[in-house]
C-alpha cells in the first residue's frame, strides 16, 4: 500500500512539473526557441543517470549509463531542427526510466540493465510522467515549431 502512494505521489509531482514547464515555456519563447530549449534540455534529464552512477558509487554502470546519455544526447541535437526527434526523444526516455524503476525496485530481470545504475525510488515513475506529458505537448506546438524555422529563413531570430 505504501509503494502505491509513493507512486501516485510521484506521479502526481511529475504532472504537476510538466505543467510548469509548459507555462514557463510559453512565458519565456518563443516557439522556436522553446522547440530548441527542450531539445537541449533531454541532455542533463538523462544526465542524472550519471549523477545516480556516481551517488550510489555502481563502477560497473559508467559505461552503461554514459551511452544512454551520449544517445539522448544525439537525440537532442536533432531535435533542435527536427520536432519529430523531441517527441521521440522523451517518449524513449520515459520507457528508459520505467525500465530503469522495474529493474532497481520492481524485481524485474532485463537482461540489458543488468550494468544500469540504482535509482531513488519511485523516480522513473516521475520521471516518465513528466517526459510522457511532455513528448504530448510537443505533439500539440508541431506545427508552431515547424512555422518557427520557416519563418527564422525568412530572417526572424530564434526568440522573436
Amino acid at each position: 500500500m505504501a509503494l502505491t502512494v509513493i507512486i501516485i505521489l510521484y506521479v502526481v509531482i511529475g504532472v504537476l512539473s510538466a505543467a510548469g514547464s509548459v507555462f514557463i515555456a510559453r512565458k519565456l519563447f518563443s516557439a522556436k526557441a522553446e522547440q530548441v530549449f527542450f531539445a537541449l534540455f533531454l541532455v542533463p534529464i538523462a544526465g542524472f543517470y550519471l549523477a545516480f552512477t556516481a551517488y550510489f558509487g555502481d563502477k560497473s554502470a559508467w559505461g552503461f549509463e554514459t551511452g544512454g546519455v551520449i544517445a539522448f544526447g544525439v537525440i537532442g541535437l536533432v531535435g533542435i531542427r527536427v520536432p519529430l526527434a523531441v517527441m521521440i526523444g522523451y517518449l524513449v526516455h520515459g520507457l528508459w526510466d520505467v525500465l530503469h524503476e522495474m529493474y532497481a525496485h520492481g524485481g524485474v530481470e532485463l537482461l540489458i540493465f543488468q550494468h544500469s545504475t540504482e535509482i531513488p525510488l519511485a523516480y522513473g515513475a516521475f520521471c516518465a510522467t513528466y517526459d510522457w506529458c511532455m513528448a504530448g505537448y510537443f505533439f500539440t506546438r508541431w506545427r508552431e515549431w515547424s512555422a518557427g524555422w520557416v519563418s527564422s529563413e525568412r530572417g526572424t531570430g530564434c526568440f522573436s
